[in-house]
């Protein structure tokens, strides 16, 4: 064997030696040790002290995890379909998933937002975003269920939201990769990319009392990439702030080419001078197409609405609206502290944080204390707008949330930690190793004016490690810290559902007596609702059947049903006739292309079926309601096409509907 043959052998080894033996980091284990486990602990019976709404990433969905415990309580059906409650499957939620580019049954949804009344939150609604087909979301957090999705035209990559102002006013969306506006759009060179394309920060107005989203104007804005944004507090709270990179207005290997500058910008836009220009008449408006998805809880059917144009109003038009704010490279988050005072950037590539002061922005706008202008709009003086820089910090920072006591909390990805900091003072508190490589982080409170404080979740990309191997991909991870003193104590790892970005954390106590816990059947508008089994029939509307069905304990009506023929279109619309909580009860048929279904009490949903062949076919409960579960079931008997088998139904000794009982 030749030396290097030898060499490069005994490497491999040596290689394979350290992945096996796992490459844990000095103190892994620590967090086992002393009074951890005791603190997250919570007894069964007992509830957990908050609530955590975690994004589910690629998955499209929502994640709620009990917060100290890491218990997963439950994922939220949002921009991708789910089997498991038949969400997109049924009818009724189909529409839910309509966009501008037809059905759509994924989503990859990043950031959260729960609505605020003065910058504390409130409890009403969740707002979530989705990235790849820009749309946003508003979760009811009666019902923790999706109530309106409405889909952001002119944009791409859906990143930057869904941030929301500290009175709900607006939910803000930035776009991630400029592009062309829609009426804009077409057979155009990529290399056109500095003229022809353009960026887009979105402003949905949120009505106060009912939550209904409506986008109320658009900023065009120079073509660049907007990444993460905030909105300002206190005395900054007719702001947002927005980060951007990509200002060398880059189209292709933007690794290289988008980090040749050493400065990005933030972008500081005052939302309530343009709400104001735009009631007064301000801005243009554009032909652009977009979805907007509404579900009614008193019919429990959504409707998709197609909207065909947008208000849109452009700096160069309107000068004092926007301005720039350099800040180290390739910025990705940009946090407000609870004062409203403090701006933190976290440039990705830089080896320092700078924090900017909005009196001193403020000044500097008021003097003109420009650097210059970058497609029209001024660029402030970096060192005008400048609190002060947090030194040597750790390498990668990406996010920054706030405690109540003045200091800030930033994650590493590449040095793998999370670093906490005194705002004012800008000295380095502590720092502990996350041992992965750390995306957002998540403060109880930390994006409001009043942060609860007390725990930390980093919600990590990269799980080697801490858990059982699962194949080659591990699940994506989080960690919890104790933040209570002056050190950060690691409490917990726990797994996610993936990919997680970012989360928000309310108190339990802020929601746990608003939940609904059933649908009022006397409330249910449903236009094909059996409010008992004295309503239920089937009626034929040519080749379309319809099967007004109820559900109860436990059995099915009608559980018998003949006269179906090949060429039919099925839809039984299923009513869960339980009035008591935590009582669902599911239905589907033999060979479904469709998903089952899963109907909460009091609540009507709608499975379309088209038999495919002659023959019985079993119907049946797929959620376990009772001890006698298994005997909920019934039969269709499929004829075939031109069949003259009529229509007949029946449950039990009764026929209801006066039809032939079977």
């Amino acid at each position: 064997m030749s030396y290097f043959n030898f060499k490069t052998g005994l490497m491999s080894i040596l290689a394979g030696s350290f992945i096996m033996l796992g490459c844990k980091p000095k103190s892994a284990g620590s967090a086992a040790s002393g009074d951890a486990a005791q603190k997250v602990y919570v007894a069964p019976g007992e509830y957990d002290e908050f609530y955590s709404f975690t994004s589910g990433g690629f998955s499209g969905q929502v994640a709620v995890y009990g917060i100290p415990s890491g218990r997963l309580l439950k994922v939220l059906p949002v921009f991708s379909v789910d089997p498991e409650t038949g969400y997109g499957f049924s009818e009724e939620s189909r529409p839910m998933l309509n966009t501008s580019h037809g059905f759509v049954p994924w989503g990859d949804q990043h950031h959260l937002s729960i609505s605020q009344t003065n910058g504390e939150y409130d409890g009403r609604w969740l707002f979530a975003n989705e990235n790849n087909t820009p749309r946003v979301a508003r979760l009811d957090l009666t019902t923790f269920t999706t109530a309106e999705i409405i889909e952001i035209p002119n944009s791409a990559g859906n990143h930057s939201s869904p941030f929301i102002t500290d009175n709900s006013e607006y939910v803000v969306a930035g776009t991630r990769f400029s592009v062309p506006f829609d009426d804009e759009n077409g057979d155009i060179p990529i290399a056109s990319y500095a003229d022809k394309f353009s960026g887009a920060l979105t402003f949905i107005a949120v009505d106060p009392e009912s939550g209904e989203m409506s986008i109320d104007f658009q900023l065009k804005t120079p073509p660049v990439n907007y990444d993460l944004s905030h909105t300002g507090k206190g005395p900054s709270s007719g702001w947002f702030f927005f980060t951007s990179y990509n200002t060398e207005k880059a189209h292709t290997l933007l690794e290289v080419n988008a980090s040749q500058r050493d400065k990005d910008f933030i972008m500081a836009v005052n939302w309530k001078k343009a709400a104001e220009l735009v009631k007064n008449g301000a801005g243009r408006k554009v032909k652009a197409k977009y979805a907007h998805n509404v579900f009614d809880t008193k019919t429990h059917t959504a409707t998709s609405t197609m909207k065909d144009e947008v208000l849109v109003l452009d700096p160069e038009d309107v000068k004092g609206l926007v301005y720039y704010i350099p800040c180290p490279k390739s910025p990705h988050g940009a946090d407000v502290d609870p004062t409203g005072e403090y701006i933190v950037g976290s440039g990705k590539l830089a080896s320092l944080i700078p924090v900017f002061s909005f009196a001193k922005m403020l000044k500097a706008i008021e003097g003109k204390n420009f650097e210059g202008e970058f497609d029209g709009v001024p660029v402030l003086n970096y060192e005008a707008v400048l609190h002060g820089e947090v030194q040597k910090p750790g390498l990668g920072p990406l996010h920054t949330e706030f405690d109540a006591n003045g200091n800030a909390y930033t994650s590493f990805f590449v040095s793998s930690e999370v670093v906490k900091w005194n705002v004012k003072t800008l000295e380095i508190i502590d720092r502990q190793p996350t041992f992965y490589s750390t995306g957002h982080l998540t403060v109880a409170g930390g994006d409001s004016k009043s942060p609860y404080g007390k725990y930390l979740v980093a919600w990590n990309k990269i799980s080697k490690d801490r858990y059982l191997p699962v194949g080659p991909e591990l699940g994506q991870s989080a960690q919890l810290f104790d933040i209570s003193g002056e050190k950060m104590q690691l409490l917990l790892d726990f797994p996610t559902i993936g990919e997680p970005h970012y989360a928000v954390m309310i108190p339990a106590s802020k929601l746990v007596d608003k939940q609904k816990r059933i649908y009022d059947i006397n409330e249910n508008n449903h236009p094909r609702v059996a409010k008992g089994e004295e309503e239920t029939k089937i009626v034929r509307e040519g080749n379309k059947v319809h099967i007004y069905m109820t559900l109860i304990r436990t059995h099915i009506t009608p559980d018998n049903i003949e006269g179906i023929k090949l060429g039919d279109e099925v839809y039984f619309h299923v009513t869960n006739l339980e009035q008591d909580w935590d009582l669902p009860h599911g239905f589907t048929v033999k060979g479904s292309q469709n998903a089952e279904l899963l109907v909460l009490p009091g609540e009507t949903k709608t499975l379309k079926w088209t038999p495919d062949r002659v023959g019985i076919v079993p119907i049946y409960c797929t959620d376990f309601c009772s001890a006698l579960h298994q005997e909920m079931q019934g039969y269709v008997r499929v004829s075939p096409a031109g069949s003259n088998v009529p229509l007949k139904y029946g449950t039990g000794d009764k026929a209801p509907g006066g039809e032939q009982n079977l």
